[in-house]
């Protein structure tokens, strides 16, 4: 899928009109649109911008992939506090949650 597409398509599903995008980055309508039509080719820096303001990253923009899985907010903010535990606290972490799914 090309990456425009693939802005659009996150875009629609996290529900934000290109208006808001626009208000969130400081990115025109305009380049947005043509970003996702597939017209325009952004920096990586605004893409940064519009895929950080959309809750993704450049890894999944650029990934191969048809179907990218995109964090939600829980699942983001488990995953950074996460990365700041210990290995003793992480490990205690991983089994509970293996307890939890059971």
């Amino acid at each position: 899928m090309e990456i425009g597409k693939k802005l659009h398509k996150l875009r629609e599903d996290k529900k934000m009109s290109m208006y808001r995008l626009t208000q969130i980055t400081g990115v025109s309508g305009h380049h947005i649109k043509g970003i996702e039509e597939g017209t325009r080719q952004p920096t990586i820096e605004t893409l940064h911008r519009l895929v950080t303001a959309l809750g993704s990253s450049l890894a999944e923009i650029f990934n191969d992939d048809t179907e990218c899985a995109y964090l939600s907010e829980k699942e983001r903010q488990l995953l950074e506090n996460f990365r700041t535990l210990s290995e003793e606290k992480a490990d205690a972490l991983l089994k509970m949650s293996e307890v939890l799914n059971k």
